[in-house]
């Protein structure tokens, strides 16, 4: 039998050039798994934004609103299990994963996938504000749901408006109730999942964890409303103000260094460090634990220093542990993703980046184009149209990007093995 390294080298190198045409040829090859996933996951994320707009109005409305947030929880888990669900559909089509079976190497089933990835891809989702656009869709279809009432006559009469409030309106006292549950069952279920207590911990992690975010979230969002006009007038917040004043006048060109930041960041965050989060997911689900620390300095210069801070006291190690959590929660993942695209080379960094912003402006185009052809001489025809062919548009888009996703990793992973560094589950 030949080595798994020979099998994977006999079917024809893949370099980085050779990105968009690996990518098609895995589309080729799973496209109706891809669609099927996407359906399933567009059709029971639409009957939750439904069922939660629904519920958040009417009577015993603090119930609804726990119902609502519930909703919303498991609206957002839909997102995380239809993704790796789609990494996953493609699973078969890598050539690392064909030498990996030929190899008799370690191969996780779909269920084992999702409860060792999904509670990373939620740190990840929640790390990069991912779920603000589920909000905004819930926001927006909540206010079309109601569009028929007349909310000016009802604010003059006094009537309280609950339109797009089903995510924040929840009182203060529930919300900080239901998080210190959702705390105390994401930390039975993460210990349960780390030890390999109970079959599915990982998922049921996940759940809580979502739930403890938002539900959280809508406690600071009422605490920081209701005492905002008396943060804004504290000293210290006052003397931050002053001091950000007094560098804009006084250091020269702050201004406008801080102006040319601001204009450029957005697109440094969608062109690279977005796709290098997903690709992330990616490696998760194909078995790369993108999520370790250390593995972002193994093998340079800072190996060293790690290996001192290991050794260094506990009570040291914990509060730099504590102290840096938010900082590794959202970059420690894209670096890990970063290092394992360079082993690919830098022209396949470049390339899947590139890719990755082509897909985006290229069906961009395609819709205006086709909203274009269609014109819109027939009074409020796109209030027909406009739902089918953005999510015509988010199809190709998703579908594209997970075959892309899929032959970055496959392309990188195939290096690595070819120079004896092997990336398994």
């Amino acid at each position: 039998m030949p080595s798994p390294r020979a099998a994977g080298s006999a079917q024809g190198a893949l370099t980085a050039y050779s990105l968009p045409l690996h990518a098609l040829r895995i589309l080729g090859a799973c496209g109706v798994s891809l669609v099927l996933w996407f359906s399933a996951g567009r059709a029971i994320r639409a009957a939750l934004l439904w069922t939660a707009t629904e519920v958040s109005h009417g009577d015993y409305r603090q119930v609804r609103l726990v119902i609502t947030m519930l909703l919303f929880t498991l609206i957002v888990l839909n997102e995380l299990v239809v993704m790796i669900g789609m990494l996953y559909s493609v699973r078969g089509a890598l050539r690392e994963i064909q030498v990996r079976r030929a190899g008799d190497e370690a191969d996780e089933s779909l269920f084992d996938a999702l409860n060792r990835a999904t509670l990373v891809f939620a740190t990840i989702y929640m790390a990069w504000s991912f779920h603000v656009e589920d909000a905004r869709q819930f926001v927006a279809l909540d206010r079309t749901h109601n569009i028929g009432e007349d909310l000016f006559s009802r604010s003059l009469t006094g009537e309280k408006i609950t339109t797009a409030t089903g995510l924040t309106d929840l009182d203060l006292r529930l919300s900080i109730a239901i998080t210190v549950v959702a705390y105390g069952l994401k930390t039975l279920f993460g210990w349960w999942h780390t030890n390999d207590k109970v079959k599915g911990s990982g998922i049921l992690t996940t759940f809580f964890e979502l739930a403890f975010a938002f539900y959280g979230v809508n406690a600071m969002f009422t605490l920081v409303s209701a005492r905002s006009d008396w943060l804004s007038s504290r000293v210290v917040m006052t003397t931050f103000h002053g001091w950000i004043e007094q560098a804009e006048g006084g250091v020269p060109g702050w201004k406008e260094v801080t102006a040319a930041i601001g204009e450029v960041w957005p697109y440094i965050v969608s062109a690279l460090v977005e796709p290098l989060t997903w690709l992330t997911v990616a490696a998760l689900v194909y078995g790369a634990f993108a999520e370790d620390t250390r593995a972002v300095v193994r093998g340079t210069r800072l190996d060293a220093v790690a290996d001192r801070v290991e050794q260094a006291h506990t009570l040291t190690r914990t509060t730099m542990t504590r102290a840096t959590t938010g900082f590794q929660e959202r970059w420690v993942p894209p670096a890990n993703a970063f290092r394992l695209a360079v082993r690919g080379g830098a022209a396949l960094f470049g390339m899947f980046c590139l890719c990755y912003v082509l897909i985006r402006v290229g069906t961009d185009y395609a819709d205006q184009g086709v909203r274009m052809l269609v014109g819109n001489e027939e009074p409020y025809i796109w209030v027909f149209l406009g739902n089918p062919v953005e999510i015509i548009r988010q199809l190709v888009v998703k579908v594209l990007t997970v075959c892309l996703l899929a032959a970055t990793f496959d392309i990188a992973a195939t290096r690595s093995r070819e120079a004896g560094e092997v990336v398994s589950a």
